[in-house]
């Protein structure tokens, strides 16, 4: 009779190691992955995050040109004021799209009102600035798509079988969409009949 050797004696258990050691291995794969897809959404948020420095670095000399030729919208001045306060005090992406929003808002209503200052439009200052605005606005626009299109990426992994096992093993959450709030979508209306 012929004396087995070690790997014929031992087959079971040498395939429960090979598998055991390839589901790990998968394992380590999805977490790095899962860390790596959010590392890339915060980096992408910092980017929006970015954009929006450079928008709130507009904002006082637009507002300081439209003060001096329609010093008598003071309301809209302190709602930007205050929506740029709350941005600078929110901790959370979600707090901070909401502030964000709120300056939208604001900034809107600051236009329609420029709107009605004609001699504001012919202003070389405010023109330029209102550029260099439109083209921050662009690239927050875009910025926020690369969000999104990564947050989408994260948010579908971690609804699929198996990832969903894994995303709830290590803790990874879905990540919340950039959105604008229904009132960001109104047009703002200005009435000076008042």
């Amino acid at each position: 009779m012929e004396e087995k050797t070690f790997v014929q004696k031992n087959l079971k258990w040498i395939v429960v190691i090979i598998i055991v050691v390839l589901i790990f291995g998968w394992g380590i794969s999805k977490y790095n992955y899962f860390v790596t897809i959010n590392e890339s959404i915060t980096s992408q948020w910092s980017q929006v995050e970015n954009q929006y420095q450079r928008r709130f670095d507009l904002i006082p000399n637009i507002v300081n040109t439209v003060k001096g030729i329609a010093g008598q919208e003071q309301k809209v001045f302190g709602d930007i004021a205050e929506a740029r306060t709350k941005y600078s005090g929110a901790v959370s992406t979600n707090e901070k799209v909401q502030a964000a929003s709120q300056v939208e808002s604001a900034l809107g209503r600051l236009l329609v009102i420029v709107e009605n200052y004609p001699i504001l439009q012919s202003s070389q200052a405010y023109r330029d600035l209102i550029v260099s605005l439109e083209g921050t606005e662009n690239r927050i626009s875009v910025e926020r798509m690369k969000y999104n299109e990564m947050v989408k990426t994260l948010n579908a992994s971690i609804k699929r079988f198996p990832n969903s096992i894994l995303a709830g093993v290590f803790g990874v959450e879905e990540r919340a969409y950039f959105e604008v709030p229904e009132e960001n979508q109104i047009v703002p209306e200005v009435d000076f009949t008042e």
